[in-house]
């Protein structure tokens, strides 16, 4: 625990003394890849000791089977791996057995997986893998026997067909029954953030607004000259300097108020790329960055002023403060033990009870950038979201609080839509930004 604590304190001095409330002065300090690594390796130390214990008592498994093959690798696995390790090596098993004091690791494997799972396997003694398997599984007895296939989340659907059935096949046909999903497992170990890791979220997630501040400012945009796909590959680039990655390419979107509203579906796929952007301009980006494994994922919005403003016009930021209504009303619905599909509901008729115009499509943030966890809604799906949005609240949980409010701006006499997403923690009886939210319109330029 000293050494996490040594490196924690580490990333805040480098990382939060170096990011500047404005922007393009002094980069963010990102940490050498030697470090992360260690950060990394000592966070999973931490979630072997704490998370998986837990998870495999509360959901009554015994023994939780992780089958992954080179290139092929199970989700579940890959976050599971050492820092230095970038994919499985050939066949690679991992065995939780959990025996009521404590939880043994151990690796079916060619090799030791780092300090974390010593191999079970001598080849020599034992040619056939599956058989060795089968084997540690007759020594352990298990009642329960997991293994990660699901049919509502592609996260915890992580071993092939083939891997099953050469199991099977193996297994004493004396076992087979007591084969069950580890659905709940997988998903459990994927959301579950722990207080190291949430330690360092807020400056992850404040890299990732400190980037979007930059892109939105005349440090980058011309307004008449350049354009959304300009802004775009600017983020991508600028992600790269910083060394760090996208977990998608970003997008950049325009709302004016001489055009056509379009739909949702084609702001995202259809928009023009070659959209120059103007004064008068109201832009959006959708923006994520991976950094120490973790993602984030943020939507926020820029005015572009028109000779002579000072600031955006009063519709605007009344349709900012909608959007920040609504994210208030999904937040406050989060309760323990309700599902993704309660949740939207409750929120959903909170704000069209206040007149709001709501659409809502939030999702777990975390491993993934569309992570484990309960859906809350999709774009096109607002009555709720069969199998993922009945999945249940827990807590120690983060969620990109994703959704738009649609209003009508007098100045523009038309609808618009805010688009808002902030990462958020979820700590079992309230939600918090993990790095705050935009509450005011970027200016462009800056005022």
């Amino acid at each position: 625990m000293k050494k996490i604590n040594f490196i924690l304190l580490l990333i805040f001095l480098l990382c939060f003394n170096n990011i500047p409330p404005g922007f393009g002065q002094t980069p963010p300090k990102i940490l050498d890849m030697q470090t992360r690594a260690e950060v990394q390796n000592e966070w999973l130390a931490h979630r072997f000791n704490t998370v998986i214990p837990e998870l495999m008592r509360r959901e009554n498994i015994d023994m939780w089977i992780v089958v992954a093959r080179e290139y092929n690798e199970d989700p579940v696995i890959k976050t599971m791996l050492p820092a230095t390790w970038q994919s499985a090596r050939r066949r690679t098993i991992l065995v939780f057995y959990d025996d009521g004091e404590s939880v043994e690791q151990l690796a079916v494997a060619r090799y030791d997986i780092g300090e974390f799972f010593k191999t079970a396997w001598n080849k020599e003694e034992q040619p056939d893998q599956w058989k060795r398997l089968a084997e540690i599984v007759q020594e352990r007895d298990p009642e329960t026997i997991a293994l990660n296939y699901s049919t509502d989340f592609a996260l915890a659907d992580g071993i092939t067909k083939t891997q099953f059935d050469e199991f099977k096949s193996a297994l004493p046909s004396t076992y087979h029954d007591r084969i069950v999903s580890g659905e709940n497992l997988a998903i459990g170990w994927l959301e579950t953030r722990t207080k190291p890791e949430m330690q360092v979220y807020p400056m992850i997630c404040h890299i990732a607004h400190d980037i979007i501040a930059e892109g939105f400012s005349e440090a980058v945009i011309q307004p008449g000259i350049t354009t959304t796909d300009e802004v775009e590959w600017w983020y991508r680039e600028r992600i790269r300097e910083l060394k760090l990655t996208a977990w998608f390419h970003p997008s950049v979107s325009v709302q004016r108020s001489d055009e056509d509203e379009t739909g949702f579906l084609e702001s995202f796929s259809k928009r023009p790329a070659k959209n120059v952007i103007r004064p008068g301009d109201l832009l959006h980006v959708d923006f994520g960055i991976t950094y120490l494994g973790l993602n984030t994922d943020t939507q926020q919005h820029a005015y572009v002023l028109k000779p002579g403003e000072t600031d955006a016009p009063e519709g605007l930021k009344k349709a900012l403060q909608t959007g920040n209504r609504l994210q208030d009303i999904l937040t406050s619905s989060f309760k323990t033990g309700r599902s993704g599909n309660e949740i939207l509901k409750t929120a959903r008729e909170q704000a069209i009870s206040e007149d709001i115009r709501p659409s809502i499509y939030t999702h777990p943030i975390g491993f993934h950038g569309h992570a484990a966890g309960p859906t809350i809604g999709l774009w096109d799906q607002q009555g709720g979201v069969e199998g993922k949005g009945d999945y249940p609240l827990y807590p120690n949980t983060a969620y990109s609080i994703e959704l738009n409010a649609t209003v009508n701006i007098p100045e523009w006499n038309k609808d618009i839509r805010i688009m808002l997403e902030e990462d958020a923690f979820f700590d079992g009886d309230t939600v918090r930004y993990i790095d705050g939210r935009q509450t005011e319109l970027w200016l462009i330029p800056r005022q």
